[in-house]
């Protein structure tokens, strides 16, 4: 039988749990087409000093993880146990369940968000706890669990992506929770601590990441669109090349984005059903260079590294983007709220500078180096320097 000593014998240490916590969030927002309907949340602003991982299952089950600096508690509610305060006859909760919660984590439990208006007590089926200096988790040990039940308080199905902490379950939850296949690979980068990248969050959610749905976000959301046809130099409304291209690995091209210096950005290849598509760059000078695998890629890079044609140049940190900064301080702000309208995975400057580097090399090998059409000899040259300014 599944209880909450079972339970709390499986946990792992607070910092572990609260790294999980974090990526099952994660995953259910990058996931999810509307964050409001996420299972899993962490907010890292709770209260003084205080973060807090929930879960709401919309089944009427739900659980928080507070972390403070007295220690960690755990609550649950199962709303068919028998241990809910809705099946006892005086509306309270199940004895023992909270009993012995240390006074430095008691105050927890009398938070507005775990009672309900119809009852004078937590909702609560399950309590595990842990004080700083503890090295062991801990329920009441007093708590005389119904007999019958495979599950008395719910604490086996609560918490099984806590004490089963494998990617295959935490795959399988999500798989059946949308009901779409879930990539591992990408489960596994978001449980290993990593940030998604733009690939991880489009194959954890194609269709929200398409480039066509990116490009319809784009449009619909005027700050999005101001900045990219300014300063992100990505601008939808200019789709008119100067001249016509073809690729030597005989891709269709697409114009997609111009800028003001008479740049255009074009996509490679053909469209397809929530696809993604190499994202070429060609400026008005005869250069050219593949800048991104997809739409995602090519916007996160207008709106994080905005200099990125100098970092094709060679210039590197913390030259690169030195000027940008200093005449938009608040470029830091601006980054984060626009890849949030994105919904779009945070980045920094280094991760997203690497992906650059990593793609433009592609160019010329992989067949990218653009050229007229009937004229092979009319090859653009390739931006990527091959040695950095002193």
């Amino acid at each position: 039988m599944s209880n909450a000593r079972e339970t709390a014998a499986l946990l792992p240490h607070p910092d572990r749990l609260r790294d999980r916590l974090r990526a099952l969030a994660l995953l259910d927002a990058t996931m999810s087409d509307d964050p409001r309907w996420c299972e899993y949340a962490f907010d890292a602003d709770w209260g003084p000093g205080e973060e807090a991982a929930l879960m709401e299952n919309g089944s009427g089950d739900d659980f928080s993880v507070l972390f403070t600096p007295a220690g960690v508690l755990i609550r649950g509610f199962a709303h068919e146990s028998e241990m809910s305060p809705y099946g006892t006859d005086d509306l309270r909760v199940w004895p023992g369940v909270i009993d012995e919660v240390p006074a430095s984590l008691r105050p927890l439990l009398d938070h507005p968000a775990f009672h309900d208006e119809a009852i004078d007590a937590p909702r609560v089926t399950v309590c595990i706890w842990r004080e700083t200096d503890d090295s062991a988790w801990h329920t009441g040990p007093a708590v005389d669990f119904p007999t019958g039940h495979a599950d008395a308080d719910g604490s086996g199905f609560l918490f099984r992506l806590l004490t089963e902490p494998s990617p295959e379950a935490v795959r399988a939850h999500f798989a059946d929770h949308y009901e779409r296949p879930v990539p591992l690979d990408a489960v596994r980068h978001v449980l290993d601590g990593r940030a998604p990248t733009p690939a991880v969050a489009a194959a954890l959610n194609p269709a929200a990441f398409s480039d066509e749905a990116l490009l319809r976000k784009v449009a619909a959301h005027p700050e999005v669109a101001s900045y990219l046809a300014c300063d992100g130099e990505f601008d939808l409304a200019r789709t008119d090349p100067i001249e016509s291209i073809a690729l030597p690995n005989g891709l269709p091209v697409e114009p997609v984005a111009g800028c003001n210096a008479g740049g255009t950005h074009y996509l490679c290849g053909p469209a397809l059903p929530d696809g993604r598509r190499p994202v070429l760059y060609t400026d008005s000078e005869g250069q050219a260079s593949l800048i991104a695998e997809s739409v995602a890629e090519a916007l996160t890079l207008a709106i994080v590294l905005p200099s990125w044609h100098d970092a094709l140049a060679g210039f590197r940190p913390p030259v690169l983007g030195a000027d940008h900064l200093d005449d938009h301080p608040d470029h830091p702000a601006v980054r984060d709220r626009l890849l949030a309208a994105l919904r779009l995975p945070p980045a920094d400057d280094g991760e997203v500078l690497d992906r650059l580097l990593t793609t433009a090399a592609r160019t010329v090998p992989d067949g990218f180096l653009p050229h007229l059409p009937d004229d092979e000899d009319s090859a653009f040259e390739p931006m990527l320097a091959r040695t950095t300014p002193a």
